[in-house]
């Protein structure tokens, strides 16, 4: 489909949802679509190639970053974090690239749109919006498309300044190059008039809304950019009934509650997922970031309810009949040390300021990632006398998911997002600040009382 652009200059702009980060993400993209390599760490490695007369990259988008953070300022200090996520995502070759064209945005609250506008209008060409579904690929296309007439671009006419200036189409067609899309096996639908203020995709919760390829040009003729439908993202929905499957997709960040799974409990959330501590002796905090309801519970009970074989008043989405389906789909180990980060004023510089190495225990961390849905993060603390004394493998602690068929599940290192977020502490006698202190209050009021005229 790209080979049929009229642009010799194409970008394509890989969407990503933060709600699932990086479940969202195609693997070997670049290989598939035949594009330039990642640039390497080598400062003499290429910028550019052109293939087959044309110039196409690649960028990153990671939308809806306000489901991760409550202010702007807290998305940008995750920036390393989500590289280094990516990274993980692109495999053993992450290490070795460069990945300064990622970028974190949020169309609902307007972060860095501006900056990926300027860019979109900047390069010209053809743009192309590549994801799945429902990662936000429309509302980011309503927010970055650059609308109106820039300054100097060309007129309808092809004139600026008194100039005859010549279109990237019609440099196309004078080259012989199809520039309406309209021709018998075109992928690509006929080209749409240029206007300053063109109608934008339609903007739904629901997959499949965008059904084929939509071209917009902008700059009167500079560029175009192009909405491309979503690739498939699992089928979890399937397994939900049909009402509640609008409540899987996250619209707003989650506030999520503190849950604490003691030995012989299960966390169960809404039917679909179960979370069971397999590590003797170690309690699990869990922060679930989803849309759907929490519920912590006797393993028995998780079982029974999750397979549906005892009836019970926690509220369910799955479909009748999903119980029998229910699979393990891996043991996931809490292998991050996060202890500075959770241990507050114990290795705080400004408190106690202790190395978490002095410390007699090790908090260990992990996100569980649920496809389309958002992601549970999981805590367990562990003493360093029990590390000792088992051997590596079995040293961390570990959780078992279970899920329709085994799928939709998969782990990422922990980002700490219930620390980004977390309500602040309330004083026990219920007030926000301190008494006001009324120490020669009365004299005061005496001394004005005097000193005002009679």
């Amino acid at each position: 489909m790209i080979g049929e652009s009229p642009y010799s200059y194409n970008h394509i702009y890989h969407v990503l949802d933060a709600a699932d980060f990086p479940l969202s993400f195609i693997p070997q993209l670049q290989r598939r679509l035949d594009l330039m390599p990642q640039r390497s760490h080598n400062r003499r490695a290429k910028t550019h190639v052109f293939r087959q007369g044309r110039r196409t990259e690649i960028s990153f988008i990671i939308t809806r970053s306000d489901l991760l953070a409550p202010q702007k300022s807290q998305v940008d200090a995750l920036m390393p974090y989500l590289v280094q996520v990516l990274r993980d995502a692109l495999g053993p070759s992450g290490k070795d690239v460069r990945l300064g064209n990622v970028r974190c945005v949020s169309s609902r609250r307007g972060w860095w749109t501006r900056q990926v506008k300027d860019e979109i209008s900047s390069r010209g060409g053809g743009g192309w919006m590549v994801g799945k579904v429902n990662v936000g690929k429309s509302s980011l296309f309503e927010s970055v498309f650059p609308k109106g007439a820039p300054e100097g671009t060309v007129t309808v006419s092809g004139e600026s300044n008194g100039k005859s200036v010549r279109t990237p189409y019609q440099h196309a067609a004078d080259q012989g190059l199809s520039v309406s899309g309209a021709e018998a096996g075109s992928l690509l639908p006929p080209a749409q008039p240029w206007q300053q203020f063109p109608s934008m995709p339609t903007v739904s919760h629901y997959p499949g809304t965008t059904a084929s390829p939509i071209r917009v040009p902008f700059g009167n003729g500079r560029g175009e950019l192009i909405d491309l439908p979503g690739l498939s993202r699992g089928s979890l929905e399937d397994h939900v009934v049909a009402k509640h499957r609008p409540d899987l997709v996250m619209r707003q960040r989650v506030k999520p509650v503190q849950l604490v799974i003691k030995p012989g409990q299960s966390l169960l959330i809404s039917g679909l997922v179960r979370i069971t501590p397999t590590t003797p002796d170690v309690t699990f905090l869990a922060y679930p970031f989803v849309p759907l309801a929490s519920h912590v519970t006797s393993t028995d009970k998780a079982i029974a309810m999750s397979t549906q074989t005892q009836p019970s008043g926690v509220p369910t989405i799955a479909k009748p009949g999903v119980g029998p389906k229910m699979a393990l789909a891996r043991v996931f180990r809490l292998e991050w040390d996060v202890t500075k980060q959770r241990t507050g004023p114990l290795t705080s510089a400004a408190a106690a300021g202790l190395s978490s190495r002095a410390l007699p225990f090790v908090v260990f961390s992990t996100d569980i990632l649920i496809e389309g849905c958002g992601w549970v993060e999981l805590v367990a603390q562990v003493r360093k006398r029990k590390l000792e004394c088992t051997n590596a493998n079995s040293a961390f602690p570990a959780v078992e998911v279970w899920s329709p068929n085994g799928d939709y599940i998969a782990e990422r290192r922990p980002m700490n997002g219930w620390l980004l977020g977390r309500p602040k502490p309330v004083p026990a006698n219920g007030r926000t600040r301190p008494r006001r202190s009324m120490k020669g209050a009365k004299r005061t009021m005496k001394l004005k009382i005097r000193a005002s005229p009679s």
